[in-house]
């Protein structure tokens, strides 16, 4: 096992850091003796994470325990440890015909993280988040014991496992099932939307594409509020792509990967620059409007083509702000936000908009609505806007996403969310606090 002492960790967003001690384990017993020896702890995978969730006093990091177990190429159900990532399965399953039945937005975050946040994709509103792709976890608990659960076999501990944030115990191994492709292609069709209620408009006049997501421009006003490129994708078939000799079935074209070489400077995200940008791509996606055909990786993960793009926000880091409004009060919410944030001097260089569908989990992010997400870089003005984001989602009866949360405070967290109590019930019932992440010590968890 690797061991390194106490050293300066930073969050993928770099604006949370702190002196931790990192262990890396390479077997369930060297998992269980970091158990034995330590009482404030939290796992971790590949310090995608946006915030504090996962750092603690010890760090187990399960990045080295990623082996692919089994692979059942005619089912499609797949084993795998909890330190694989995503990437790492995708290059395995591919090419005989399967892919993820959920995804989020990168492929290089592991399995582990993406239970303990029970990600969710540009398909929710059809399949729901990982957790319904599940057949078992395996998890060390505070005992040191492993244990399996399911939604039949210790089903208490999955459901709140799921979504749990690494707080029941350390996922160790996954059982999960893929879903089947003809090709890895995607058939994605681009809509322009003139305002967020021709927005709305078009997702629910598309509910039923299997993948389904939304760019907006946050600085447009008056009757552009919420001006949007909507994207609908669905998984090509062969005949679509036989057409184009050049298209193999599930190879795609290699990309070059970018690396930003340093931290970008404050100006290049400033006020002025995003807002010329969102106002040149709505511009270019309205040109591009209409059906093409796009390999999944770039469907999928188009930011994972630049390596380290964390970096475009510069030396002090970006937060992200996402939350879900329900159905009913989705566009009232939704826009009062956006409004909020055209009437700012602040820059959001990214916002993303989904559709969930219904979800039954415990401590999952996901409810039947309308999820925003946002990047902001950091500056006072952007922290002081944030909370006024955080009184909007409240009182449209909103919630907060835990896996993107950084700055949220206590106070503000149990008003968003009822579950709070009985999360913390089950945890002071039947789990030790050994499990704690700064996050948790942050919103009383």
């Amino acid at each position: 096992m690797d061991f390194i002492k106490k050293k300066k960790i930073k969050s993928w967003a770099k604006y949370y850091s702190g002196n931790y001690f990192l262990y890396k384990p390479k077997t369930v017993d060297e998992i269980k003796k970091i158990l034995s020896e330590n009482t404030k702890l939290i796992p971790s995978g590949g310090f995608r994470s946006y915030g504090d969730s996962a750092f603690s006093d010890n760090i187990i990091s399960c990045r080295s325990y990623n082996k692919i177990i089994k692979f059942d190429k005619l089912t499609g159900v797949i084993t795998a440890q909890a330190g694989t990532t995503l990437c790492e399965i995708l290059s395995n399953v591919v090419p005989h015909g399967w892919f993820l039945g959920v995804s989020p937005g990168t492929k290089y975050t592991t399995l582990g993280g993406a239970i303990a946040s029970d990600v969710h994709g540009k398909n929710h509103h059809k399949d729901g988040s990982i957790s319904n792709y599940i057949e078992w976890i395996e998890i060390i608990n505070n005992e040191g014991k492993i244990v399996r659960c399911s939604r039949n076999e210790n089903k208490e501990l999955f459901l709140w496992t799921v979504g749990g944030m690494g707080l029941t115990g350390v996922i160790i191994k996954v059982a999960f099932f893929l879903k089947p492709i003809n090709t890895g292609w995607i058939v994605q069709e681009l809509f322009v939307g003139k305002n967020i209620s021709k927005t709305f408009e078009i997702f629910e006049q598309n509910i039923n594409s299997t993948y389904l997501v939304a760019w907006i421009d946050c600085y447009a006003k008056g009757n552009n509020l919420g001006r949007s490129l909507v994207m609908t994708g669905e998984h090509a078939k062969k005949e679509e792509i036989n057409l184009r000799n050049k298209f193999n079935t599930f190879e795609i074209p290699k990309k070059l990967k970018l690396k930003i070489p340093f931290f970008f400077p404050s100006f290049v995200l400033s006020n002025f620059s995003v807002k010329i940008f969102n106002y040149l791509n709505f511009l270019l996606g309205k040109l591009k409007k209409g059906r093409k055909i796009i390999d999944w990786d770039s469907f999928f993960y188009p930011l994972d083509k630049l390596l380290n793009w964390n970096k475009i926000y510069g030396y002090r880091g970006f937060v992200q702000f996402q939350c879900v409004i329900p159905l009913t009060n989705a566009n009232n919410g939704i826009s009062e936000l956006l409004k909020c944030i055209s009437q700012s001097k602040s820059s959001s260089f990214l916002a993303v908009l989904k559709r969930f569908g219904k979800q039954d989990s415990k401590f999952s992010f996901p409810m039947e609505g309308y999820s925003l997400a946002l990047d902001f870089p950091i500056n006072k003005q952007n922290l002081l806007l944030l909370d006024s984001l955080d009184e909007i989602t409240i009182k449209y009866g909103g919630r907060f996403y835990l896996a993107k949360d950084s700055r949220v405070s206590r106070k503000t967290f149990e008003r968003s969310d009822e579950r709070i109590r009985s999360f913390k019930s089950f945890r002071r019932k039947k789990l030790s606090q050994r499990f704690n992440s700064c996050q948790s010590d942050r919103l009383g968890l």
